[in-house]
């Protein structure tokens, strides 16, 4: 999920950690495509990103967590077409990207004989990303919630609203394009701490805006949990396990980056801010396989 500050953020080496891979998981699918915004394919835990599915500038890693879930099921085709700063209009229209690249509609990807898709889509539809971005305040004062709610109008709450019936409209279609598919809806992971308490400055967001953006958060995954249902497709719930992972924790805990991304589960330390890290990506892929192991 972004629309990301537009550099990437690099820090000075301090520490690093390993983080397991998932295991083997024979499940028999043998085509799987993902789908989605940064939260699924932006992890940087290698760099330069993957070319093999997206232009350069998706910044897709070979480490997000459907590599890694394709790595585990061992599936003999594999097309991960996630892309940072997608929204569900780029699933059936080109994509222009900011280095010049375009990225086709991902679902090109899809084949009749896709038999299993993930899908991590919204939060650019809803303007979450951009909105976090927007809350930084170089003093401790709440402000943002009050440009967002004036005039007695949510903008982000018209957002989440506007963008169910997309999302709906989205998974029909991979129905459509792919009969014999599995398909899992992934929500978001815990980005922001629960409490709506923040932590200015590391993350200088004021704790009003804090709470109001988690409130919006959860709203957005219960818009997810919502069209899951509606549209009988599979939710896969990656923000409950994630609970006290979020960018307030420290390095070694935390599963999203915050503004100055300091990401020991990182090789060379690099991570978008306000995005999963390789610790995050690990957990999503965890979950994602405990998900389709249940049948």
């Amino acid at each position: 999920m972004r629309k990301r500050l537009s550099a990437l953020l690099a820090v000075p080496a301090l520490a690093m950690l390993a983080f397991a891979a998932p295991a083997s998981a024979s499940t028999g699918y043998h085509e799987y495509v993902a789908l989605g915004d940064s939260w699924t394919a932006d992890v940087f835990v290698t760099f330069p990103p993957t070319t093999e599915y997206t232009p350069l500038d998706c910044a897709q890693s070979t480490s997000d967590y459907p590599h890694e879930v394709a790595g585990a099921l061992d599936v003999e085709t594999f097309r991960d077409a996630s892309c940072g700063g997608a929204t569900t209009t780029d699933f059936t229209q080109p994509q222009s990207l900011p280095l010049g690249g375009t990225n086709p509609p991902q679902f090109d990807r899809l084949t009749p004989t896709t038999d299993l898709v993930t899908v991590g889509i919204g939060g650019n539809d809803i303007g979450l990303a951009s909105a976090v971005t927007k809350c930084l305040n170089l003093l401790p004062v709440s402000t943002c919630k009050a440009k967002f709610t004036a005039g007695g109008v949510d903008q982000l709450e018209t957002a989440i609203t506007a963008s169910e019936p997309k999302v709906a409209k989205a998974l029909q279609q991979i129905k459509e394009r792919s009969p014999l598919a599995r398909i899992l809806l992934v929500n978001y992971l815990a980005g922001l701490p629960a409490s709506g308490k923040g932590c200015w400055p590391v993350i200088p967001v004021a704790d009003g805006d804090v709470a109001y953006l988690q409130e919006k958060f959860l709203h957005m995954n219960a818009m997810l949990a919502r069209v899951a249902a509606a549209e009988d497709v599979e939710l896969v719930d990656t923000y409950t396990p994630t609970v006290g992972h979020d960018a307030c924790q420290a390095p070694t805990v935390r599963y999203v980056e915050g503004l100055i991304p300091i990401s020991v589960s990182n090789p060379l330390l690099l991570a978008f801010p306000f995005h999963p890290n390789g610790a995050g990506a690990a957990a999503q892929s965890e979950i994602v396989l405990e998900a389709i192991q249940r049948g």
